[in-house]
């Protein structure tokens, strides 16, 4: 299928999802949407603009977002997220293999669940902090018993832990200016060219919002994702250096 069918496709079933929360006065879902699909999403702000609507994925610093139609004010009624979060740790840790988001991704996978059904994965202590559709949490822990060659327990818990908090490391970086593309080559070691081409090629996202201007001047808070690079938070401009060029700050996830 070509990318603009897929976008087509993507903006059809968002579009009849809004309509079916407006027409029906009820709470209607997406499946996780990834960071393309999400800037699809803020792309059709207005045109969506007839439904209230926010994209969530369990806690704020996730990447992998449900789009929500519906509001209390117009459904009468509240409702939570269907999202619950399940806790994937070795049974005997001494056992265990060093795990990786890609190893807890494929085992999740594997026991015959859809990507749209998986949300963020969080890693602590060689263990996965995954969060699911609430439909497929319960089929996950009676099917998921190994992730690799280890042995596994799956709990599902009531919060979300302190520790899934972000661990944001502090950087700063000399730039020729505050521009997006600028900031991107210096923080991830590419060329001016290969960030715009990044740009372009539409695999940068801020906030949430596929971005395409290269030129664009990031805001403080601004939040940046990278696709196969990473993501870090615009901390803002902290001066200018003896050559003139700007100083500023970064936090890298």
């Amino acid at each position: 299928m070509a990318v603009n069918e897929e976008d087509g496709f993507i903006r059809h079933r968002l579009t009849e999802l809004a309509e079916r929360a407006y027409s029906g006065n009820r709470y209607l879902y997406t499946g996780f949407l990834g960071m393309s699909e999400l800037g699809i999403y803020h792309s059709m702000e207005r045109e969506l603009s007839f439904v209230p609507s926010e994209a969530f994925g369990g806690t704020d610093s996730c990447e992998r977002c449900m789009v929500r139609f519906g509001s209390e004010e117009m459904c009468g009624y509240a409702e939570e997220y269907p999202i619950c979060l399940l806790k994937v740790e070795a049974v005997q840790e001494k056992f265990a293999d060093t795990l990786t988001h890609r190893d807890f991704l494929g085992s999740v996978l594997g026991v015959g669940l859809e990507r749209e059904k998986i949300g963020d994965i969080f890693l602590r202590d060689n263990a996965g902090y995954v969060f699911v559709h609430a439909d497929v949490a319960g089929f996950i822990r009676e099917n998921l018993t190994f992730v690799k060659h280890t042995k596994v327990k799956v709990t599902e818990l009531a919060e979300v832990p302190r520790e899934l908090a972000p661990k944001l490391r502090e950087e700063t970086l000399v730039v020729s200016g505050n521009r997006i593309d600028s900031v991107i080559a210096r923080l991830y070691h590419l060329s001016r060219e290969e960030a715009q081409h990044l740009i372009r090629g539409e695999q940068i996202f801020v906030n949430g919002r596929t971005v395409t201007q290269v030129s664009r001047e990031l805001k403080e808070k601004d939040v940046v994702s990278v696709r196969h690079h990473g993501r870090f938070r615009f901390a803002g401009e902290t001066g200018r250096t003896k050559k003139d060029r700007l100083s500023v700050k970064v936090e890298v996830y």
